[in-house]
């Protein structure tokens, strides 16, 4: 997919989906990781598996090596999280990890749907506590982005990060389909569209 490649990673309710979202609305190619690569299986075999337990949701990772294997494209973002990261994280050029402190991810759960991962059952809710609290689910070496900041800034703060693991000019695959050229909070533009950095 891209000639850069990046992993966006967090717990449940951190953002990623919104992250992604924002990428491809300013023109980037950004994957749905939970959505396009993933399904319930052993995190060790891959093989498929009959329930939904959480250590169960994992990305195909034959299909992830292949993506990356592409360079389509200047760069491209996986967002989403996986039980088996570490069998494909080698891959990716950086890694992210979206981070909230405890009560703002509560707040945001509480807004999901029952029906939602992490919206209303209280197992799923003691889960992701015992993982914020451990960090165990996560990327150890992940660049830590603080996802408490409003959408905008947390996305052009992973592209900041991503310029400097990678300087090469910003080469998004479309312009935002808004007219918009990224920028800071402030709305200074940049042509580069990385914010100025």
């Amino acid at each position: 997919m891209g000639a850069r490649n990046y992993l966006i990673e967090g717990l449940s309710g951190t953002g990623k989906t919104s992250v992604c979202d924002e990428l491809q609305r300013r023109g980037y190619q950004a994957i749905h990781g939970d959505r396009e690569l993933a399904y319930q299986g052993d995190p060790e075999t891959g093989e498929p598996t009959d329930d939904s337990r959480h250590e169960h949701h994992i990305w195909n990772v034959d299909r992830v090596r292949a993506l990356v294997a592409n360079k389509d494209v200047a760069e491209t973002f996986f967002c989403g999280g996986s039980r088996n990261f570490a069998k494909f994280i080698d891959v990716f050029d950086g890694v992210f990890v979206l981070d909230l402190d405890l009560e703002t991810l509560n707040r945001r759960l509480d807004a999901r749907p029952d029906s939602e991962w992490g919206g209303g059952k209280p197992v799923e809710r003691d889960l992701i506590a015992r993982l914020h609290a451990t960090r165990e689910d996560l990327p150890r070496d992940g660049i830590l982005i603080d996802a408490s900041a409003p959408l905008e800034q947390v996305v052009d703060e992973i592209l900041r990060q991503a310029r400097q693991i990678d300087p090469t000019p910003d080469l998004r695959t479309r312009p935002p389909d808004d007219g918009h050229v990224a920028g800071d909070a402030s709305g200074h533009h940049d042509e580069r569209g990385d914010g100025g950095t």
